[in-house]
């Protein structure tokens, strides 16, 4: 069987959209809003780790659109003990802009232990009232360096106190920690948009307000080019609820394309 299921825009969505299943199909309105909501989490997550990267990019010969996430955002930088580190950006986007469709609001705080390319940093970000398209986004996240091999570069990323509300005022909370290694642009560190990265392991956790709860975990290397909002390589297991199986994000191509399979071999075409 397999069916075709619209889950959500993740950058432009103006709210979740359920699927109406049938009581013989293996998922059901409650698990596909968890799915939803997973979705969204991931890609703000991303998208917002790549704000920091971008905002903190130091090339002093950079172009304006290699250091600023937005146009519309006022980015401020402050050296609180008077040394070069720790650094902190504040990157605010006042009441509401907009870029290329994506609307933020509120702010990001977004504080560097040392330089971001360099082994034990760390990188956090801070949500403080900061909405994507209406969609209220809390949480911290640690971006750390763990790199032991100079030619492949690494960090841990970790959520903690993750928390999404919709635009219905639906409530889920999410933690994880994923392992990121740059295959791709390491020879050009002032310039991020040839750069490639792989998350070879790790999980996160999304629970909804009333209690049900996913829980995805890395089973094959997934691909995140810097120059694409999406993931375009790899899998994901999904356990929770009705759900036991797997996300196809598909050949590499940067697009909004995937596929869910259920342990029974049902498959369903999903889009962001």
């Amino acid at each position: 069987m397999k069916k075709t299921v619209i889950l959500i825009s993740a950058i432009c969505a103006s709210a979740l959209m359920y699927v109406s299943c049938s009581s013989d199909e293996v998922v059901n309105q409650a698990d596909t809003t968890a799915v939803s909501a997973s979705v969204v989490i991931d890609a703000v997550n991303e998208m917002d780790v790549k704000t920091g990267l971008t905002v903190t990019n130091s090339n002093p010969a950079a172009k304006p659109s290699e250091t600023s996430p937005a146009v519309c955002a006022n980015i401020t930088v402050e050296t609180p003990n008077g040394t070069a580190y720790p650094k902190v950006f504040t990157v605010d986007y006042g009441t509401g802009c907009a870029v290329n469709q994506i609307t933020r609001k509120g702010k990001l705080k977004i504080t560097l232990s040392g330089p971001v390319t360099t082994t034990g940093s760390k990188m956090t970000i801070e949500r403080i009232d900061y909405y994507i398209n209406g969609l209220k986004l809390e949480g911290t996240i640690e971006y750390t360096n763990t790199t032991t091999v100079a030619t492949v570069p690494q960090w841990t990323r970790k959520v903690t106190n993750g928390k999404f509300t919709d635009l219905l005022g639906r409530v889920f909370t999410n933690s994880g920690t994923i392992t990121v290694k740059q295959t791709a642009g390491v020879d050009t560190p002032y310039v991020l948009d040839d750069n490639i990265y792989e998350m070879p392991e790790g999980n996160h956790t999304v629970t909804s307000e009333k209690g049900g709860s996913l829980t995805l975990t890395i089973q094959e290397t997934l691909v995140k080019k810097y120059s694409c909002e999406y993931i375009s390589k790899g899998k994901l297991k999904i356990q929770g609820g009705y759900l036991n199986g797997v996300v196809d994000y598909g050949n590499n191509d940067c697009d909004t394309k995937y596929t869910y399979t259920h342990e029974n071999g049902a498959t369903y075409t999903l889009a962001m």
